[in-house]
């Protein structure tokens, strides 16, 4: 019972940080204008991945996208590529991972075929999870760069008393919300591999049981039979052995030369 809640509880942690991921990879606000000590507020500027926006003060809403691919920075690039791959397995691992629940059964599956995709499935997720995560950090670590080369450009006129305009950009909610889905995949499929754990059958341990064949000095026990009187319970009489005790079917298939005394 635990370790079907702890792969179902897995999965659908892993789901929501699938789909936060894709949420924050098509979200427009990974970078947004930073309106601190900016004397223009009739425009609000934030970028995403894929485009950029303009928002004005009447409520306007311009989106232009990005339509090259070698003019854009590395970095973007970079981060595209990471967040990609992240959906992608994370996509992958949920295929999987629904068809290794323990509560379903599909044809004659066995549980150790069962344990195999769920740990497939969660080293899937967690691989995903630290795209998302790594993705997510080094657009922060852009971010925060750019921002202070910017905020020393805008003081280096007339030796810091002439302030210019400067477009400063800081972190978006795009960028917490992949921080956030990022974890919930990574913690998914750390339970999906502890879940895989408990799938796995336990080996039937054999005792030995070793036969030993009779030797010459066996030697008869006086009062080993018991003679049948008939009344009673049904049961089978025995002969009793040093070797140790035999019913008397098996005595009469496999006679010995102490019967003949």
């Amino acid at each position: 019972m635990a370790v079907t809640a702890c792969q179902g509880l897995g999965f659908v942690v892993s789901l929501i940080g699938i789909a936060g991921i894709i949420a924050a990879t098509c979200m427009d606000q990974w970078s947004t204008q930073d309106l601190y000590n900016n004397p223009v507020t009739a425009v609000f500027n934030y970028q995403g991945l894929w485009r950029s926006c303009v928002r004005e003060s009447s409520g306007f809403t311009e989106c232009r996208g990005y339509f090259t691919l070698l003019g854009l920075p590395a970095m973007l690039q970079a981060v595209r590529a990471l967040m990609i791959v992240g959906i992608v397995l994370g996509a992958i691992g949920l295929l999987v991972s629904i068809f290794a629940l323990k509560c379903i059964r599909i044809g004659s599956m066995e549980d150790s075929a069962k344990a195999n995709m769920t740990l497939t499935s969660g080293i899937m997720f967690i691989i995903s999870g630290l795209c998302a995560i790594a993705g997510v950090s080094v657009f922060a670590n852009m971010l925060v760069t750019n921002f202070w080369m910017s905020t020393a450009n805008m003081y280096s006129g007339l030796g810091g008393m002439v302030q210019t305009v400067q477009t400063r950009y800081t972190f978006g909610s795009a960028l917490f919300v992949g921080w956030v889905a990022g974890g919930l995949t990574l913690i998914g499929g750390v339970m999906m591999c502890i879940a895989c754990r408990g799938l796995v059958p336990d080996e039937s341990n054999y005792k030995a049981v070793s036969y030993h064949a009779s030797g010459h000095n066996v030697t008869y026990k006086p009062g080993g039979f018991k003679a049948s009187t008939g009344f009673g319970p049904n049961t089978k009489n025995k002969k009793i052995y040093d070797g140790g005790a035999h019913t008397e079917e098996e005595v009469q298939s496999h006679p010995s030369k102490y019967d003949y005394v």
